[in-house]
C-alpha cells in the first residue's frame, strides 16, 4: 500500500477497523494502534472522549476538514427538523459521498479527486466542487468523453449501492431517487448522535 494510503488508514488501526471496508487496510491484519504500546489494552475513554472519538470517525469517515464540519452542523442546527438527520443528509448528499457511494470510485479520495479535477457532471453539467449537495431527482455522471478510463474502470464496478441511489453503470450515471436515511450508509461505524452533542457542549 503506497504511503499515501497509509496515512489516511492511520486513524482505523486507532480504532481497529476500518472505516471504508478495505480488504488492503492495515488495520484489518493490525487491529490496534501503531508504535510499540499499540497491543496494549485499550484506555478507557472519558465521555468528552467518547464524544471526540465519534466526530472524528465522522469527519474522517467523509474525509472532510473540522471546519467543514463544524459549517455542516450550524446549517443543520439551523431551522425546523431534527439536527442529527439534517447532519447525516447534507454529509450524505455531498457529491463526492455519492461519486464514492454509487461505485464511480474506488474510496471517497478517489472521489474527490474526479470531482475536482471536473470528470464528474451533474444533470450534464460539470461540477467541481466535492462539497456541492446533489438534490434529489439529480442524475450524476461521468464525463467519458473526457475520462475514458475512469468511465472503463467504473463499469467493472462491484459496488452494492444504497436504495437511495438509482445506478446504472450501462449508462454510467447515478440518480438520488430520494434523501438518504441513517441506518443506510454508515454500517454502525459512528454514531451521529454523539457528534451532535459534542457540538453542543
Amino acid at each position: 500500500m503506497p504511503t499515501a494510503s497509509r496515512a489516511k488508514h492511520k486513524f482505523c488501526r486507532r480504532i481497529g477497523k476500518c472505516l471504508w471496508n478495505d480488504p488492503t487496510c492495515p488495520s484489518v491484519k493490525r487491529p490496534y494502534a501503531a508504535g510499540p504500546h499499540g497491543k496494549g489494552k485499550r484506555v478507557k475513554l472519558s465521555t468528552y472522549g467518547t464524544l471526540l472519538l465519534e466526530k472524528q470517525k465522522l469527519r474522517n469517515y467523509y474525509a472532510i476538514s473540522e471546519k467543514q464540519l463544524q459549517i455542516a452542523f450550524a446549517k443543520a442546527k439551523a431551522g425546523e427538523g431534527q439536527t442529527h438527520e439534517k447532519l447525516f443528509r447534507s454529509l450524505e448528499q455531498r457529491l463526492d459521498s455519492l461519486v464514492y457511494r454509487c461505485g464511480f470510485a474506488p474510496t471517497i479520495f478517489a472521489a474527490k479527486q474526479y470531482v475536482n479535477h471536473g470528470h464528474i457532471l451533474v444533470d450534464g453539467k460539470r461540477i467541481d466542487r466535492a462539497s456541492y449537495v446533489v438534490r434529489e431527482g439529480q442524475v450524476i455522471s461521468i464525463n467519458a468523453e473526457k475520462s475514458p478510463a475512469i468511465a472503463e474502470t467504473a463499469k467493472k464496478s462491484n459496488t452494492t449501492a444504497p436504495a437511495y441511489l438509482e445506478v446504472d453503470l450501462d449508462h454510467l450515471t447515478a440518480t438520488l431517487v430520494r434523501a438518504p436515511q441513517i441506518d443506510e450508509a454508515n454500517s454502525g461505524l459512528f454514531n451521529i448522535m454523539s457528534v451532535i452533542e459534542y457540538y453542543a457542549r
